[in-house]
């Protein structure tokens, strides 16, 4: 996966995760969780705060 790749993304946090509340996660934690995925495969330098909005989005509607 890449960063580009929200929706999956936000799937396998879900699914590694399901304790925690994504409204929670700070965007320093969230790059860290993502970055931790094992099908995660991208350049930390290419994460900004839009890309982590997404993804915290796409988390957010996957929780609910």
């Amino acid at each position: 996966m890449k960063w580009i790749d929200s929706l999956d993304i936000a799937i396998e946090l879900y699914e590694k995760h399901p304790e925690v509340d994504p409204k929670t996660v700070n965007f320093v934690d969230l790059q860290k969780m993502v970055m931790g995925l094992e099908d995660f495969d991208d350049d930390p330098k290419r994460c900004g705060e839009r890309i982590l909005e997404a993804i915290q989005m796409a988390w957010i509607e996957e929780a609910e």
